[in-house]
């Protein structure tokens, strides 16, 4: 694997004052070589302008190239310098600079970077067809990773992402009544801290860095939405009448052993068994129940 080194580049403004006074200098040279060698009579005169004149084409040519070494980088940007196909280092370095006219200097944002997935049609852990996209907040870290290490490094978290969001969704149930089970739609901040980490896993070879990852989209699929609608509708009523007759149970739990404690009323087996099936009735029932008056007993 690559491993980024810090580039020193030199100021460009300093670099550009002495370029521009040197630029001048050439350029008047030249005009007087050119004029001095037009009016002169004299074949050695003419013979030093001739020579003037290529001396300071020559000198323009090259400065000419030193002006090609000029580049700038913006607040969160690197360049990735080269020297005929030879990694040289990466510049950090806001501001005008200046570095070899012969470098390659490949630029990078280092900010962070929004990737919004497209809806996935994948199999939750149970087998059920769902609709499930993730939002990645991710940024550069490591340039010579993201340049040499894979092809395109925009195109490989984008591939990474998608392959990631499809592993995450078929080791998770979409929804379960069974509790401290992870879910996809009960467990999101879980199950968002999961895909953070498997992606991070995965793009470091890229030299990227994960700092968020979050499910944007999260439905069953449409053909079974319907039937799994009704499913749910079913698990819940039946996970909440489960928890009505063990609170009821328990109510009547309490109620027999705080008679038995106080001497409010002394029950016999059969008595208490009417008695709790009253109870039941009325805390287990879907709608309120009638009063009924008593004018008898059980045995008559």
């Amino acid at each position: 694997m690559s491993s980024e080194k810090l580039l020193q580049t030199k100021s460009g403004w300093e670099i550009l004052g002495k370029l521009i006074v040197a630029t001048l200098v050439v350029v008047g040279g030249l005009i007087v070589c050119v004029a001095v060698g037009a009016n002169t009579r004299n074949d050695a005169i003419e013979v030093l302008a001739i020579f003037g004149v290529i001396l300071c084409v020559l000198l323009l040519i090259g400065l000419i190239i030193i002006w090609v070494g000029f580049f700038s980088l913006q607040p969160n940007e690197a360049a990735v310098v080269l020297l005929f196909g030879a990694y040289q280092g990466t510049s950090r370095r806001e501001g005008l600079q200046w570095a070899n006219p012969f470098y390659r200097k490949m630029k990078i944002s280092l900010r962070a970077r929004n990737l919004n997935g497209d809806k996935l049609k994948v199999n939750d852990q149970r087998g059920n067809p769902i609709e499930i996209a993730a939002v990645v907040v991710w940024r550069v870290q490591d340039t010579a990773q993201a340049v040499f290490d894979v092809d395109n490094y925009e195109h490989y978290v984008s591939v990474q992402s998608e392959s990631a969001v499809r592993h995450l969704a078929s080791r998770y149930p979409y929804d379960t009544t069974v509790e401290h089970e992870l879910s996809l739609r009960g467990s999101m901040d879980e199950v968002s801290l999961d895909l953070q980490r498997e992606l991070q896993e995965r793009l470091s070879k890229a030299g990227v860095v994960v700092e968020e990852a979050r499910l944007s989209h999260l439905a069953y699929a449409p053909e079974i939405a319907g039937v799994m609608l009704r499913r749910q509708q079913a698990e819940a009523v039946v996970a909440a009448r489960t928890r009505i007759v063990e609170g009821a149970v328990g109510m009547v739990e309490t109620a027999l052993q705080q008679l038995e404690q106080h001497k409010t009323v002394e029950l016999d087996d059969e008595r208490k068994a009417a008695m709790v099936s009253n109870l039941l009735v009325v805390l287990c029932g879907e709608q309120a129940a009638q009063p009924v008056v008593n004018t008898g007993t059980l045995y008559t």
